[in-house]
């Protein structure tokens, strides 16, 4: 069993994502390449877009600090700290309407 602090974790994501070039940090907190599960701590600057890309498999994000929005197939959602968002089966982004960093699980089909 493994015990992690997403609060903790965020704070140095988003410490992390100030001081990048790209504006964004990231980080595996459960799951890889190695397993069906996968949860990416992410954190964005404010006006940091994670371009389209595809949905890798089922998908959630969940916002543990700031505001973000995702854009998919001509709709949008805005999430505030506390909201979790289905990620829609299509090409989507995700932009940080101020500093945010939100949770990303995904369950990769096989």
């Amino acid at each position: 069993m493994r015990k992690s602090s997403l609060t903790a974790l965020a704070r140095n994501e988003l410490r992390a994502a100030a001081a990048a070039n790209s504006g964004r940090s990231a980080q595996t907190v459960y799951g890889g390449h190695e397993r069906l599960l996968r949860q990416t701590l992410v954190a964005l600057v404010e006006g940091q877009v994670m371009s389209d890309h595809e949905n890798p498999g089922e998908a959630t994000v969940q916002v543990l600090q700031g505001r973000v929005r995702l854009d998919a197939g001509g709709e949008s959602w805005t999430g505030w700290t506390g909201d979790l968002i289905v990620v829609p089966d299509e090409s989507h982004s995700v932009t940080a309407l101020e500093d945010s960093v939100f949770l990303l699980t995904v369950v990769k089909h096989r």
